[in-house]
């Protein structure tokens, strides 16, 4: 490989593919690994898996804080503290 080919491929490396394209795709692939099966409750079934990382990763990032962590998520304290009882996502002491 040449160093022009490198600098190319490290180029293309830094493109960040939108997070709607990457959705739209998990969820094809998800679709044809299904095959003739008829998925069933769809929509929950993906709320379960992305909304508890995304709860997760933005607590991280506000460092616990609560108030942040539902501000940032356009919902109030109450409903996350819901979903993360509902998704039993351990905060101790405003630390997550």
């Amino acid at each position: 490989m040449t160093t022009e080919t490198k600098k190319k491929s490290a180029r293309e490396a830094d493109i960040e593919i939108p997070l709607r394209q990457n959705v739209r795709e998990s969820i094809r692939r998800y679709l044809e690994d299904m095959g003739r099966s008829q998925p069933e409750g769809l929509y929950r079934t993906l709320m379960a898996e992305v909304e508890p990382p995304l709860i997760e990763e933005v607590l991280r990032y506000t460092q616990g804080n609560q108030s942040r962590t539902a501000k940032i998520l356009g919902m109030t304290r109450n409903t996350l503290r819901t979903k993360l009882h509902r998704y039993d996502i351990p905060v101790r002491n405003g630390k997550f």
